[in-house]
């Protein structure tokens, strides 16, 4: 089966985590009209049926606009749900087995922190696209490690594969990750805590020149 060609540039957009989940369509449905390249179903909660339940209702709200649907950490929960990927950290499982059971045609994407030797690591399972962060100051993450700028440079100038940049990223700051080499931008707050989403995200569309 061929590999198929996913649009791996513009926002990435990661759903806040809460367990309201009337709320949490709600904000998806809104910011979707501002059409992300990727959606990310980011949830820490302990109740599993809660996950699974939220999962499989974004899961079909991205189908039903046309954006790919990636679900955090969790490789038994994204081929559950048939989602179109799944983004894996150190603690979430071997690469290689994530690409064997996730096919050719399903996004692999990989966090690497600040560490080249992750992205390395990435590229040889077959990953779709590797990330870096936290490149800003992240409230989200505020001990997350520090992955500077620089990083994403080498990375569009040494590996084969689309860099998205995680962490503080706002409208503001984007321009400095774009022109440092990230083909994605992830963010969370700064869309989803804006007054309208769909128009947070469409901004981020423009900020990489793609069309409205």
């Amino acid at each position: 089966m061929p590999k198929r060609e996913w649009p791996l540039r513009g926002l990435y957009l990661i759903t806040p985590d809460t367990a309201d989940s009337a709320s949490l369509l709600a904000g998806v449905g809104r910011a979707l009209a501002g059409r992300p390249a990727l959606l990310q179903y980011r949830s820490k909660h302990p109740d599993a049926a809660l996950r699974r339940e939220q999962a499989t209702a974004l899961a079909a709200l991205c189908r039903e606009a046309g954006v790919p649907f990636i679900v955090n950490d969790s490789l038994e929960l994204a081929l559950a749900v048939a989602a179109d990927g799944v983004h894996l950290g150190r603690d979430d499982g071997d690469l290689h087995a994530a690409r064997a059971a996730l096919g050719p045609e399903r996004i692999l994407g990989v966090t690497c922190y600040n560490e080249w030797t992750r992205a390395e690591e990435g590229v040889a399972a077959g990953a779709d696209y590797v990330a870096f962060g936290a490149v800003f100051a992240s409230a989200t993450k505020p001990a997350a490690v520090h992955a500077p700028l620089e990083l994403l440079t080498r990375a569009r100038r040494e590996l084969q594969l689309p860099v998205a940049a995680i962490g503080g990223i706002t409208l503001e700051n984007a321009p400095q990750a774009i022109a440092a080499g990230a083909d994605l931008l992830a963010v969370i707050s700064d869309v989803f805590d804006h007054p309208d989403p769909g128009g947070r995200a469409a901004a981020y569309r423009a900020a990489f020149g793609l069309p409205g």
